[in-house]
C-alpha cells in the first residue's frame, strides 16, 4: 500500500522515548498510516480502538501498574520495550495519565492519533510536555496526488523535505502543460484519499458529501457540547462567500443573530477540528498581528465545492493557501483594502495569487516587499505566464 509524505518523517522517531501524536481532520488516513507504521515495528506491539467500548477497558484501571502489566503480558514481550497503538484517544480523555505514567516508569512507547488539535490541546496537559511529538496530517498535497494516480515515483515523495525555496524555480511550458490537467482536477476534488484515488466524477462528490456529514455526526457531537448544530452549519453556509476574504465578526454577528463571543467559540471549534483556517494579518508586532481581522480559507477544496460554490479565483487561492501552509506561519497584507499581499511565509517571501500573471503585477508586489522589508516576492499563476518570479501551484 502507497504512503503518505508524513510516514516518512514519523518512521524516523519510532525509537524515541516520546510519544507519536497524530491528529487531522477525519478521513485524511490517520488509521490508514498508524497501520503502516505497526507493521514496521518488529518489538512487541499492541492496537488499540479507542472507538471500541471493550479497547477502553484495558486502560480503566485506578492502579497503572497493573494496566502495564497487563498489557505486557498479552503483548508476549520478554524484556523487551512495549509499543502501543492508540486509536481515537479523544474518546477518552483520561488516558493521557496512563500514557505519561507508562512513558516515565516503562518506557513504553505511544503512536496514538486523535480527530481533532481543538480537543489535543485541552487533552494533552502540560505534564506531556517534553514527552510527545505532534503530527498534523493534512489532506494531500498536489505531489502526494501525482503519487497516489501513479505519476510521481515514490522517491520523490519520501526524500521529500518541506524548505519553500526549493519551490521557487522557473517552469517551461512544457513542463506547465504536463500537469495542469491534473492540478485542475486536484483543486475542484481536493485532496482526501479515498476522493484522490476515486476515477468517477459522481462518486467523488457522494465520498465529500458522506465526509461533511460525518463532520456534524462524530466530530460536533464528540468535541462539542454545542446544543444547535444548525448554528454552526448556517455560520459554514455564510463562511464560504468569504473564503479568501478578511472577516468582519460585527457582520457576521448581525447576518447569523449568533453574538461575537459565541461567534468566536465556533471558528475556534472549525479551526481546531482542521475544518478551516484563519490566517493573520502580516506585523513585526506579534499583539497587532493577533488583533487584526483573519482571513478564511477552508481545509480542503473538495469540501468547499460540496459545502458551496465559490469563483475560479477565491477556489485557486484557497488551493494555495493549503499548499503553502506545510511550508510555515502564513501571514498576509493589507493597506486599507488599497494594498496587499495575499500571502507571506515566515514573513520572508511573500505571494500574490494570480488567475494569470503579469509584469504590472509582479512590480506592484516587489514595491509592496521594499516597503515592508520583506527579502523576496513572487507571483502564484494558475495560467501560465512567462514573466519573472512566476511560479505555478502544480510545483508547491
Amino acid at each position: 500500500m502507497k504512503k503518505r509524505f508524513l510516514f516518512y518523517d514519523l518512521k524516523k522517531y519510532l525509537e524515541h522515548k516520546n510519544a507519536l501524536v497524530i491528529t487531522g481532520m477525519r478521513q485524511v488516513g490517520k488509521t490508514t498510516l498508524m497501520k503502516q507504521l505497526f507493521d514496521e515495528v518488529s518489538a512487541p506491539k499492541l492496537w488499540f480502538d479507542l472507538d471500541n467500548p471493550l479497547d477502553m477497558l484495558n486502560f480503566e484501571n485506578i492502579n497503572y501498574d497493573a494496566i502495564y502489566q497487563s498489557l505486557y503480558k498479552q503483548s508476549g514481550a520478554k524484556n523487551e520495550r512495549l509499543y502501543l497503538f492508540i486509536d481515537e484517544i479523544q474518546n477518552l480523555p483520561e488516558i493521557t495519565k496512563v500514557i505519561k505514567y507508562l512513558i516515565d516508569k516503562y518506557g513504553v512507547k505511544f503512536i496514538v492519533s486523535g480527530s481533532s488539535n481543538f480537543y489535543l490541546k485541552n487533552l494533552f496537559p502540560e505534564s506531556l510536555s517534553g514527552r510527545k511529538f505532534l503530527f498534523i496530517l493534512r489532506p494531500m498535497s498536489f505531489k502526494e496526488y501525482l503519487f497516489f494516480n501513479d505519476k510521481m515515483p515514490e522517491n520523490e515523495i519520501s526524500n521529500e523535505e518541506l524548505d519553500i525555496k526549493s519551490v521557487l524555480k522557473k517552469y517551461s511550458l512544457l513542463e506547465f502543460k504536463k500537469y495542469q490537467m491534473d492540478y485542475l482536477d486536484y483543486m475542484e476534488y481536493g485532496g482526501f484519499p479515498e476522493v484522490v484515488v476515486t476515477k468517477d466524477v459522481k462518486t467523488k462528490k457522494e465520498i465529500l458529501r458522506n465526509i461533511f456529514a460525518s463532520f456534524f455526526e462524530k466530530d460536533i457531537r464528540i468535541l462539542s457540547d454545542f446544543k444547535d448544530i444548525r448554528e454552526l452549519r448556517d455560520l459554514i453556509l455564510l463562511l464560504v462567500p468569504r473564503t479568501g476574504n478578511i472577516l468582519d465578526i460585527t457582520k457576521l454577528s448581525s447576518q447569523t443573530g449568533i453574538n461575537r463571543v459565541k461567534l468566536y467559540g465556533y471558528l475556534e471549534f472549525l479551526q481546531g477540528v482542521f475544518f478551516i483556517k484563519l490566517i493573520p494579518k502580516f506585523s513585526a508586532s506579534i499583539d497587532r498581528a493577533v488583533a487584526g481581522g483573519k482571513k478564511v480559507y477552508f481545509a480542503d477544496t473538495g469540501l468547499l465545492n460540496v459545502i458551496g460554490r465559490v469563483n475560479e479565483g477565491q477556489l485557486f487561492e484557497n488551493a494555495v493557501a493549503n499548499q503553502l501552509e506545510p511550508y510555515g506561519e502564513l501571514s498576509f497584507y493589507n493597506k486599507r483594502n488599497t494594498a496587499e499581499i495575499d500571502f507571506i511565509v515566515n514573513k520572508e517571501i511573500a505571494f500574490e495569487v494570480k488567475l494569470k500573471s503579469s509584469e504590472k503585477d509582479l512590480s506592484r508586489l516587489q514595491s509592496l516587499c521594499d516597503k515592508l522589508k520583506i527579502k523576496n516576492g513572487y507571483m502564484i499563476s494558475l495560467n501560465y505566464a512567462d514573466t519573472e518570479n512566476t511560479i505555478f501551484p502544480m510545483f508547491i
